[in-house]
Formats: structure tokens, C-alpha cells, sequence
């Protein structure tokens, strides 16, 4: 197919003529002479065999042949470029594609990436948001950070890099009716759960040794979407301590529970498919140290 194409200089000199209207115009865009754009054409026309534009006054203009190919071409050039951009630009300053699920995005790592960009500006950072059940078939990314690996496939968590506690504790808005017994059990009208990690609440109800009972069951495809709707009062939510710090500290959250660790903590998986780069390393020894910085202590530093 690309033997049947004409030479590149020709539809590129044609597609400048067909934008400007002008192969003067197009010859002053390219830094070529007139006669140079006019040879790319007669080229250009012999090759396709039929001519491309109409001569309208001094200038030329596309027919309707001209018109296909021009759009054709100017979109071919168009994606060409900007493929080109960003490989010299990746070449130049390599980039980290870190997948995660849109709540500790938002709710984390975006605030504290301006660190990392201090401290290492020749390094980007290419984020994908996603869900947690979508990060499961995550294959582009150089890291996939989350702290439910459960259902992961065992190779990849023995590959998985420990980055820090996560610590886990009930939280619902100020006079919201939810309360922990003398007998070590959390009561409320209605509890909040995560659709695709909903073994926080066993996981943490088993590790603090309190029960959760809740009439009512509500539930949300996202972390923040189920903290969010424990702040509007719909119910009591199961939360790490780093994405309700910032509600705790303004009171539109109250702790129903004290937080609890988890034993897996957060973690890093590495792509499968290639070696970590260097890049890759910069920014999982930044992430864990990050992470391993206490919420109380970052808001002293502010």
C-alpha cells in the first residue's frame, strides 16, 4: 500500500497550495522557491493521473478530487506530527505512566505531585484514572497503585512493591446517627459500600474485632463517590485515613471508629511486560516515602 503512495514532498506541498490557495503562499510556509512547489505539483498530478485543482483567477483552488485528498492529507500530516512531537518529547524528558483509581488520584496523589515535579523536573508523569475493577486488566502502565491485590493474579503480587500502611476507620457526617457500642459494634440506619472493593469493611471489621450493623445498604462505583455521600449524610462510610483527612479536619466528617491498619498496605505493581526504567524507580522510592509521611505531620509543614 505504501509503494501505490506518491512521494511525501508532493502531497505535502499539495496540501499547503489547497489550504493557502496560493503556490506562492505555500512555497513562503515550506521555505521553498515557487518553482519547487510548482514541480511538487505537476508530480503530484501525473502520479494521481487527473488534475487536483481549478485556476481561480491568479490563485487555485480544489476540486472536488482536490477537496478529498486535501482533507485526507491535512489529517495524515496533522496526526504525523504530533506522533513526532511526542516521541522527540518522550526521548527527551522520559514520562511514567502510573494507573490508579480515580479517588486516590483526586483525593491524593495529584495534590502531593508538585513534589515530586520539584524534585525531579525532567521526569513527566502520565496519569490514568480508572476503576478499581478496570485497573485489574491494566497492561500499558509502568505501575499500577492500589491497596486491595486480592484479586490480582498471583504473579503479580509477588511482584507487587509495599509502599506504606493504610489505615482504615468509619467515618459519617457531624449528627449523623451512627455510633459505637459499649459491646464493640457500629450501629446505623444505612452503610456505605464500595462496589468493587467492598472486603474494606470485613477486612476492617475483622482486624478491630467490631461489628457493623446497618439497616440499609448503599453503594457506589468509587471511593470518593461513597465519601462524598457519608459528608451529604446518606450513611457511614469505610475510609482510608489519607482520603477523609481533609473532611476530618473540616468537620464535614466525624470519626465513628478509631482507624485500623491493613496488613498489605499500599503497593506499586510493575509492568509485567519490561524492566523498570529508571524513571519508574525515582518515582516508587518518592511515592512510598510520600505515603509513609503522616497526614498530621504534612499539615504542620503547610
Amino acid at each position: 500500500m505504501i509503494n501505490r503512495l506518491p512521494p511525501l514532498s508532493s502531497l505535502r506541498a499539495f496540501e499547503a497550495v489547497a489550504r493557502l490557495g496560493s503556490v506562492s503562499r505555500a512555497a513562503d510556509e515550506l521555505g521553498r522557491t515557487h518553482g519547487a512547489v510548482s514541480k511538487q505539483l505537476r508530480t503530484l498530478h501525473d502520479h494521481a493521473g487527473l488534475p487536483l485543482f481549478d485556476k481561480v483567477g491568479t490563485g487555485l483552488r480544489p476540486n472536488a478530487a482536490g477537496r478529498r485528498l486535501s482533507a485526507a492529507v491535512g489529517e495524515a500530516l496533522a496526526a504525523l506530527s504530533q506522533s513526532y512531537g511526542e516521541v522527540v518529547r518522550d526521548a527527551r524528558s522520559p514520562a511514567v505512566h502510573v494507573a490508579c483509581s480515580a479517588s486516590f488520584a483526586m483525593g491524593w496523589l495529584v495534590p502531593h505531585l508538585p513534589d515530586f515535579s520539584r524534585r525531579h523536573p525532567e521526569t513527566r508523569i502520565r496519569l490514568t484514572m480508572t476503576s478499581a475493577r478496570e485497573m485489574r486488566d491494566e497492561r500499558e502502565a509502568d505501575l499500577v497503585i492500589l491497596w486491595d491485590r486480592a484479586a490480582y493474579p498471583p504473579e503479580d503480587q509477588a511482584r507487587a512493591i509495599r509502599l506504606a500502611d493504610t489505615e482504615f476507620g468509619v467515618v459519617a457526617a457531624p449528627g449523623y446517627a451512627a455510633e459505637l457500642t459499649a459491646e464493640g459494634e457500629v450501629t446505623a440506619p444505612c452503610r456505605i459500600v464500595h462496589d468493587h472493593t467492598s472486603s474494606a469493611w470485613d477486612g476492617w471489621s475483622r482486624l478491630s474485632g467490631v461489628k457493623v450493623s446497618a439497616r440499609r445498604t448503599l453503594s457506589f462505583p468509587h471511593t470518593h463517590l461513597c465519601v462524598g455521600a457519608a459528608v451529604a449524610g446518606m450513611g457511614i462510610a469505610i475510609a482510608e485515613r489519607r482520603m477523609v483527612w481533609g473532611d476530618l479536619e473540616a468537620g464535614r466528617l466525624t470519626r465513628v471508629s478509631s482507624f485500623t491498619a491493613f496488613e498489605e498496605g499500599f503497593a506499586a505493581i510493575p509492568n509485567r511486560a519490561r524492566p523498570m526504567s529508571p524513571q519508574v524507580g525515582l518515582f516508587t522510592d518518592w511515592l512510598g516515602e510520600a505515603l509513609r509521611t503522616p497526614p498530621e505531620v504534612e499539615a504542620s509543614y503547610a
